[in-house]
């Protein structure tokens, strides 16, 4: 019998998770406000906003729910209606029934860490967000940590893939941030979010133990002024102009993912030396050698 996951928030990471899904031969839901992208994917689509109780009720019982949404805009309310409020309104839809999920997944951020000094960070790090979406981010994991549903946490770092090149046309731009101080910073591609949480999955359905809590970033934390120096090589740019502030929330820390490496899952991209070479290659980025007389 195949296994159902249901993704709420079907964007960019769960329609690369749902394809990766249906592969393995399972089926899967995808629910968002847009559905036209899921065609053709072999995702079953449902139109549905998370706040619409009536719509959640009317969704079929399934195996797995990764709550992977997203908000619509940079504000508290459009953050708190997406996290907080949307995962409490799931997890409402679903302890009742007859048959539960046997593991509910909330795609999280490492925005919950307040550090800023450089400090490494892992799952038992303290978690005091500085801003309202770190904030509402955390509420939203221990509205499902502290549940009867089993549930589990996802904190992804910096997230960056095709299309996700804004840092790459920074530095096209000839601007790169400063060498000193150091500003540590952490990022994950695209495939390897797919990939973990597909790799969890599949662990919760062999019967094999995972934890409540998860840091999923790359094997490299490094500071940003070395990550856009080396984009600059590869695009053969010569930076000209030091950008003081380049994230838009300050933030300098270390994340550690060992926790992830215990549980079995490999990276794709274990450095972002080896998924920034990606990106530029698809993106057209790459200048083409000169032949040589």
């Amino acid at each position: 019998m195949k296994k159902t996951t249901l993704i709420l928030g079907c964007g960019d990471i769960g329609t690369r998770l749902g394809r990766q899904l249906v592969e393995a031969g399972h089926r899967v839901i995808g629910a968002r406000r847009n559905v036209a992208a899921l065609e053709g994917t072999g995702i079953e689509a449902v139109a549905l906003d998370v706040n619409d109780d009536a719509a959640l009720a009317e969704l079929p019982d399934v195996d797995i729910i990764v709550y992977a949404v997203t908000a619509d805009r940079f504000e508290e309310s459009a953050y708190e209606a997406a996290y907080p409020q949307g995962l409490q309104a799931v997890i409402k839809a679903f302890e009742t029934r007859d048959r539960v999920p046997e593991r509910v997944f909330f795609v999280s951020s490492t925005s919950v860490y307040g550090q800023q000094g450089g400090e490494t960070v892992d799952e038992t790090s303290p978690t005091e967000p500085n801003g309202f979406s770190g904030t509402l981010m955390l509420q939203a994991e221990q509205t499902l940590l502290a549940h009867e549903l089993p549930g589990t946490v996802v904190r992804f770092s910096g997230i960056y893939g095709p299309g996700r090149d804004r840092l790459i046309r920074q530095v096209g731009e000839g601007r790169i941030a400063a060498a000193t101080p150091p500003m540590y910073s952490n990022r994950i591609h695209r495939d390897d979010c797919a990939g973990v949480l597909a790799h969890l999955i599949q662990r919760v359905l062999n019967g094999e133990p995972i934890d409540a809590v998860y840091l999923a970033s790359d094997c490299e934390s490094a500071p940003l002024h070395e990550v856009m120096q080396w984009i600059a090589g590869r695009i053969k740019v010569e930076p000209s102009d030091v950008i003081q502030s380049p994230l838009r929330r300050r933030s300098s820390k270390r994340c550690h993912n060992a926790r992830l490496l215990a549980s079995g899952y490999t990276f794709q991209y274990p450095t972002f030396r080896e998924g920034y070479e990606d990106v530029l290659a698809q993106g057209g980025f790459l200048k083409p050698e000169k032949a040589k007389a």
